[in-house]
């Protein structure tokens, strides 16, 4: 079973807090590795949100074969960040030689362009760079996106969060949110794509536990968007169907756990909103999701929500003070990192419910 955790907090935040969440839950560990995403970036790259930041962990070859990409497309680099590692004897991590950090201006020939078309070359490129990547193992394009950063690799968490310094906070690596993971899904093979959380065009999402319905949702998948590839875990389709429903739909977020979850067909016929209800179940059928998972997901807007499957059989809590929300798969979790807080106002989200968190740390309760 994944062991996973999302903090969102007013104030800018370093990894060591993420860290801190996982570690509490260490006998989850298999050693298969660490994933964290972080969105609303502080520190150094606090002057660069509004650009776009390539995470990329890859060998001497690849890191040629992505400049000569980024350069063909006319991405100018304004800022790289390049993490001090400490590879000590003993350390239980399968690093790469590389892991690249870099924030670039966009084409001169998208001075002019639209946020939508900007967005379509983002994901474009970080597309061509996979692909080019790929075929000789010569990197991982974990994402292209303003605001953001990705950091994946496989070994025991502890060492990793040791390789990269990630115990020790300082205000020059930060965020406001960070979404992370401390296992893989171990029904696949063990591979950095594979780690949640999972990102695409600004959403972010991770799972604890399973989906059964993951070969129905792929093969529909596949066919609705050129985003929705890889598929190498299970979690992915989270990550896509929330894509789909919310940016390519336009549909607001109340409606995802709709489509992942639909109510039975007596509860539905009760509703005043049963036509679009209906509508769902007969037009995204394909999209529902079965077995036990819990889902942490994030919107562009840093909105952050969670849910679980139709009979709840997958632990998630959600614990707060006045400045931190965090949400975890174990309590022990968030015990570690807001010892202080109300205990007795924790929730626990049932089957039918999204605990939905906004930018000034609102926690709302959506009954399906």
């Amino acid at each position: 079973m994944c062991r996973i955790g999302a903090i969102k907090s007013l104030d800018y935040i370093h990894p060591s807090m993420a860290l801190q969440l996982m570690s509490s839950q260490q006998k989850g560990h298999d050693n298969s590795g660490f994933a964290m995403v972080m969105q609303n970036l502080g520190g150094i790259f606090e002057p660069y949100k509004h650009l776009p930041t390539l995470s990329m962990a890859c060998t001497d070859d690849g890191i040629k074969i992505a400049e000569h990409i980024l350069h063909e497309a006319g991405f100018l680099r304004v800022m790289q960040w390049t993490p001090e590692v400490h590879d000590e004897p003993g350390l239980d991590i399968n690093a790469m030689p590389n892991y690249v950090f870099e924030t670039f201006k966009y084409p001169k020939a998208y001075k002019g362009a639209s946020q939508k078309e900007k967005e379509e070359l983002l994901l474009d490129t970080r597309l061509k760079l996979r692909a080019a990547l790929e075929p000789n193992e010569e990197g991982f394009a974990y994402s292209f996106w303003p605001d953001v950063i990705t950091l994946k690799e496989i070994g025991d968490p502890r060492d990793i969060g040791t390789y990269f310094n990630l115990w020790d906070a300082d205000d020059r690596f930060t965020a406001k949110v960070i979404t992370a993971q401390c296992r893989q899904n171990t029904n696949y093979d063990i591979v950095r794509y594979a780690a949640h959380p999972f990102h695409l065009q600004g959403y972010t999402a991770l799972a604890n536990g399973e989906n059964t319905f993951y070969l129905k949702n792929k093969e529909f998948q596949q066919g609705l968007h050129r985003g929705y590839i890889g598929f190498e875990s299970d979690s992915q389709c989270f990550l896509y169907t929330l894509h789909y429903v919310h940016r390519e739909l336009g549909w607001p977020l109340h409606y995802y756990k709709h489509v992942c979850t639909p109510l039975p067909f007596e509860d539905i016929e009760q509703r005043e909103d049963q036509k679009q209800l209906l509508g769902i179940r007969q037009s995204l059928a394909h999209l529902e999701i079965n077995g036990p998972n819990t889902i942490i997901g994030l919107l562009p807007d840093n909105t952050m929500f969670t849910c679980c499957d139709a009979k709840k059989l997958r632990p998630v809590v959600v614990g707060r003070d006045e400045r931190t929300v965090a949400i975890s798969s174990e309590v022990c979790g968030i015990n570690e990192i807001l010892p202080d807080r109300d205990w007795e106002a924790d929730i626990y989200p049932n089957e039918r419910e999204v605990v939905v968190i906004n930018d000034d740390l609102e926690v709302q309760r959506w009954k399906q």
